[in-house]
């Protein structure tokens, strides 16, 4: 595998930007390409057969593109495909997020915990071995079916709507919120409107150390300037604008190249 080659990451749409901007604040050397597929967002409504066929052709394309590790930057593609695309493709490590359950279980187990994630990780296989396993008996789980979709458009005022409708009976119960979705980081603030000081957790910023340590177990770790290309499977320009600014707000943007 060229160590120059780039770090591949995929979501169903630009919510993987908030995935993407705490692998490069630890490494930050590293060539990216980052695939959006609006086309066929939302994923939390398709079936694992759909799944695993759409991350099988993501996959594929990212190979062309000279990516040497792919990380799937979707909760609901790494609960449902990631165990298929490893196997199939055992020549390349795939590095998949998943919520953040067990950071609650580690760091805040006595609280009441709210996990907001799309209806196909919370029905997951994968999410429910991970709740049965560091249970805290105080959770709540919501499938928040049409928010990332929201997210992905950007309209404020129909997120606080959504919002007010769906976790408006929390308020004053939860302590705790897991960001089951890669979208949801973007409106933390919307949710603490509603909700009050609650504690996020969500599964980017482990899952960047979990990269770094594996380009350095594969002697693939790059020195150099940074670029990050961005593509969407609908040719979106928008999408690439809100990507850009939502990255530069989050880590800056000298060295990115669009």
């Amino acid at each position: 595998m060229n160590k120059t080659g780039k770090i591949g990451i995929f979501d169903s749409g630009i919510g993987g930007v908030t995935v993407l901007s705490e692998i490069v604040k630890i490494l930050p050397k590293e060539d990216y390409f980052y695939y959006s597929d609006s086309k066929n967002n939302p994923y939390g409504d398709r079936t694992k057969e759909e799944i695993k066929q759409l991350c099988d052709d993501i996959t594929q394309y990212l190979l062309k593109q000279d990516c040497k590790i792919i990380v799937i930057a979707c909760n609901t593609a790494s609960a449902k495909a990631v165990q298929y695309l490893r196997k199939k493709y055992p020549q390349m490590s795939f590095i998949a997020i998943e919520p953040a359950y067990k950071m609650v279980h580690d760091y805040a187990y006595d609280g009441a915990t709210l996990v907001m994630a799309t209806k196909g990780t919370i029905n997951s296989e994968k999410f429910n071995i991970l709740l049965k396993r560091f249970d805290n008996h105080r959770t709540f789980l919501l499938p928040c079916i049409g928010l990332a979709d929201r997210i992905e458009q950007g309209n404020k005022e129909e997120i606080r709507k959504y919002l007010k409708e769906t976790i408006g009976n929390y308020q004053g119960k939860v302590e705790n919120v897991v960001l089951g979705c890669t979208h949801y980081p973007l409106i933390k603030k919307e949710i603490r409107e509603i909700l009050g000081e609650v504690q996020f957790f969500n599964g980017a910023p482990n899952l960047a150390i979990h990269l770094k340590n594996i380009l350095e177990e594969k002697n693939l770790l790059q020195e150099g300037e940074s670029k990050i290309e961005f593509e969407d499977s609908q040719g979106l320009k928008e999408k690439k604008e809100r990507f850009f600014e939502i990255l530069k707000s989050e880590i800056g943007g000298d060295y990115i190249e669009k």
